[in-house]
């Protein structure tokens, strides 16, 4: 199924989806580059249009499905993701995980069908890299590029991208893709044989006639991936609404696509193009909005915070925090509140990246403070771990273990729904030397959440200053699985087994697992072969 992508995406790629020059931070695994280009060849963050009004009629039948499932469409998006968590870029963040899960889940909410027929729980994430972009993968994957974030003025301009993402999974555009792959690659065979023919009679119309059919089909993906565009660009279009959005915000947006891309699209014929010209698309929506009341959305302050967030997050390099400094300090100068808020917010997060920890709390307690007064802002704190998650930090880092546990168990109660803070609760006992609690509290929670890794990475730094080695390795196996790198799985089940600590239990545990792993692991290397 890579076919496709392997040989023309890489050029759509760079002409087409990267609006900046390519970042020299560029996904460092060769798999996710690939897996990355299958995501972006079916649209990134250079939104596009899609079927509305069909999505409410019932399912009479879909040969996609005969390529792709929608159940091994959702397995392969898993397989991509367990690469794209261990590349570095990934950002690893949870109050930026949580706000763009919080965001892209009201948007799902006010159209159910959008999730598709499976109902898909999607999975909204960052990755550190400053070209403007988004991409979906399979099965309800989807990621923002840092430099998108930043880029997008207003929380309307980030909600249309993430409806124009969606867009692209609830249509299923790589299994449509897949089905217009498998069709089209009738046309080179037939134009080869009409070729053979017409040799006999001349040999210069058998060589045009094979490479025209090479060039239709080439085409027809083109054509594609352009419809595939002006779908998710319309589905996009009437979740932004739905949504309570302001729907100008895809126009504006697109409109700072067109002008940062001049210089890399403009060159090129319309009919090259992976994508229909921006120009195109902007008239498109503004269709739209002919017949739109408008609709004025107020930004949210955790929007500004998660930008605030990402601007430190995308470079942490000395240089890096320096700018992202001197930036939050003109943002001091204006004179609006949510400014004043943020950019002390800002502050607090890149005194904490120095180790400035007493600066740190000084700048994160203002913020507060001035969040606190506010009556617009203030209802943030009921469901936001921002600030909870960063004075955590702050206390663990300067040693202050004792209070790190206390605001920890404080973020529990007030927001118990937030991972991130249940994560920070464990990471708060084992710096505080309670590993026997933090056991404790882990095993519980694993036993809620199977399927969350962390948990067992966690789990595996509390036995390792436990002294318990096999158990060590068996959690560090758990936590691979679930990311699906079995072959380092396998081998910390192979370092378990000979820790001289490993008691029955542990081994039998050992055993069962292997055999469950080496069989999968056997299943990806034959997939894997097949797709070469």
């Amino acid at each position: 199924m890579f076919t496709f992508v392997s040989k023309f995406v890489p050029e759509l790629l760079s002409k087409h989806h990267s609006i900046e020059k390519p970042s020299r931070r560029a996904f460092r695994l060769p798999v996710l580059r690939l897996a990355v280009l299958l995501a972006v060849s079916l649209g990134s963050a250079h939104l596009s249009p899609g079927l509305v009004q069909a999505q409410n009629l019932p399912t009479l039948g879909d040969t996609s499905r005969e390529d792709l499932s929608p159940l091994a469409e959702r397995k392969l998006g898993e397989q991509i993701m367990s690469f794209v968590r261990r590349d570095p870029d990934f950002m690893n963040d949870a109050p930026v995980s949580e706000y763009l899960n919080r965001l892209g889940n009201k948007m799902l909410e006010s159209r159910q069908d959008a999730r598709g027929e499976t109902s898909y729980n999607f999975e909204f994430f960052a990755v550190r890299d400053p070209v403007l972009n988004a991409f979906a993968f399979p099965g309800g994957f989807i990621g923002f590029h840092s430099g998108l974030i930043l880029a997008a003025q207003t929380e309307s301009e980030l909600a249309s991208v993430m409806g124009h993402e969606i867009g692209h999974v609830s249509q299923r555009h790589i299994a449509r893709m897949l089905t217009s792959q498998k069709n089209d690659a009738l046309i080179p065979l037939a134009a080869l044989a009409l070729a053979v023919l017409a040799a006999r009679s001349s040999p210069d119309a058998a060589m045009a006639i094979a490479t025209g059919g090479q060039g239709l089909a080439i085409q027809k993906q083109l054509n594609f991936g352009r419809d595939a565009e002006r779908e998710a660009d319309r589905v996009g279009f009437q979740i932004l609404r739905e949504s309570g959005f302001d729907t100008s915000g895809m126009v504006s947006f697109f409109g700072r696509l067109q002008n940062a891309s001049r210089n890399y699209n403009d060159n090129l014929p319309p009919y090259l193009r992976s994508h229909p010209l921006t120009s195109e698309r902007i008239a498109d929506i503004q269709s739209r909005l002919i017949d739109e009341r408008y609709r004025q959305h107020a930004d949210s302050l955790e929007f500004l915070l998660t930008k605030a967030r990402v601007r430190v997050l995308q470079d942490s390099t000395i240089q890096g925090l320096m700018d992202a400094s001197t930036f939050f300090d003109n943002q001091l100068k204006s004179g609006k509140l949510e400014d004043q808020i943020t950019a002390r917010y800002g502050l607090a997060f890149v005194a904490y990246k120095r180790l400035e920890f007493a600066s740190a709390r000084k700048q994160l307690e203002q913020s507060r403070k001035m969040l606190e007064q506010s009556t617009v802002y203030k209802g943030m704190l009921s469901y936001s771990n921002m600030y909870v998650d960063l004075s955590i930090d702050i206390l663990i880092g300067d040693k202050q273990t004792a209070a790190a546990v206390k605001e920890a168990e404080k973020g529990m109660r007030d927001l118990p729904l937030s991972r991130g803070v249940a994560l920070q609760y464990a990471e708060a006992l084992l710096a505080d030397s309670k590993e026997e609690k933090a056991a404790v509290f882990l095993r519980d929670q694993i036993v809620l959440y199977r399927q969350e890794s962390q948990l067992f990475h966690l789990l595996a730094k509390v036995y390792a200053a436990q002294g318990k080695q096999a158990a060590q390795h068996v959690a560090l196996a758990e936590a691979y699985g679930i990311e699906g790198n079995l072959a380092a799985a396998l081998q910390q089940l192979d370092i378990a087994r000979r820790e001289k600590d490993a008691l029955y239990y542990e081994l039998s545990v050992i055993d069962a697992r292997e055999r469950e792993w080496k069989e999968k692991h056997k299943e990806q290397l034959a997939d894997e072969k097949k797709r070469r």
